[in-house]
């Protein structure tokens, strides 16, 4: 089986994400951000999760990478797989021996994720000595070879500047260097383009795409552009406060959408071939953690085609079609079975 970018895609599964629930503590209650989620990524696979701000995408990944602020957020069920371990049960000594290593990832905002007092050199070679025996001769020429990898030139001065002196584009580059640095089988890529103009975006993609192709990586993609999912992605799940809402391969998705969330999503992309005055947009926004509906869908308020029911049955995410599963009740399929717990 190959996938969309080419290369022999197995069906080894690396990680395994099974009823993972992620709550915060507000006003001493804790309160579901991630809710009763599954997903399995493959090796060699680009998995996208796409979804508006506050649907619960960027905390599933700090959820993987035991990144949860202490005391706040915490998972509460659920378990994480990795390699056929459980990797939400180590402790944090054992997960920094995984973390950076088999899995490592891009944050968003790369001039909040460096650090500005080091160097860019310091950053890189810190990653390498975390895991590997290596001496500081060595590690500078590794990190100057990572540069040059992700398509930094004068990497041999840009080594020696800090995190200020370069421009955004150059930072992610530089973060994207710090998460390839130790060759880890599963990237997290947290909105890795965003607040990148256009074709700096298409030089970040390209460069993601190519280490993905030439080191048989799995990575997942975390975006809210649509665009994105289409140029890079294998499957899609599409995420809505808290819940999968669809997930199916990327072709389908495009083709054949059928959540409305969905389809309003697909809406909201302009189209070159189309004049029109005011981009369509989803009105209302996602209910916050705090006032959750405890019952039905929590798209229902925002959704055209909503019926009574749809605000008192909580949808099942279930196969509407081979290979393409979706949680709405326009669907038979995602009715809950008769003495089925709602939740």
């Amino acid at each position: 089986m190959n996938n969309k970018h080419g290369t022999t895609k197995g069906e080894t599964i690396l990680l395994e994400v099974n009823s993972l629930e992620t709550a915060f503590k507000i006003d001493g209650e804790y309160y579901n951000a991630v809710d009763n989620v599954s997903f399995k990524v493959k090796k060699g696979q680009v998995l996208g999760i796409v979804g508006e701000s506050g649907c619960g995408k960027s905390v599933m990944s700090l959820s993987i990478m035991h990144l949860l602020p202490k005391g706040i957020g915490q998972i509460r069920n659920g378990e994480i797989t990795f390699n056929g371990t459980r990797i939400d049960q180590l402790s944090e000594k054992d997960f920094n021996k995984v973390r950076g290593k088999d899995i490592a990832m891009i944050f968003q905002e790369p001039m909040t994720s460096l650090n500005p007092v080091f160097t860019i050199g310091y950053q890189l070679t810190e990653v390498l000595f975390n895991h590997m025996k290596i001496s500081k001769e060595k590690a500078r020429v590794e990190a100057v070879t990572l540069l040059k990898s992700v398509g930094i030139s004068r990497p041999e001065k840009i080594v020696d500047e800090y995190p200020h002196q370069l421009s955004g584009g150059m930072r992610q580059r530089v973060m994207i260097a710090m998460a390839i640095a130790c060759q880890p089988q599963l990237l997290i890529a947290d909105e890795p383009t965003t607040a990148l103009d256009v074709t700096v975006q298409a030089q970040i993609l390209e460069l993601l795409k190519n280490i993905q192709d030439r080191n048989d990586m799995s990575i997942i993609l975390i975006t809210h552009d649509l665009g994105v999912v289409a140029e890079m992605c294998d499957e899609v799940i599409v995420m809505y406060a808290g819940k999968i809402v669809e997930r199916t391969n990327v072709e389908e998705l495009f083709y054949n959408p059928k959540h409305p969330y969905t389809k309003l999503l697909m809406g909201s992309i302009p189209k070159m071939e189309e004049v029109v005055e005011k981009l369509a947009s989803i009105e209302g926004i996602v209910p916050s953690l705090k006032n959750m509906p405890k019952v039905g869908c929590r798209f229902a308020n925002r959704c055209p085609v909503a019926t009574p029911e749809c605000f008192e049955i909580t949808p099942v995410l279930a196969e509407a079609e081979k290979g393409h599963e979706v949680a709405c009740l326009l669907f038979e399929t995602s009715k809950p079975k008769e003495g089925m717990i709602q939740s």
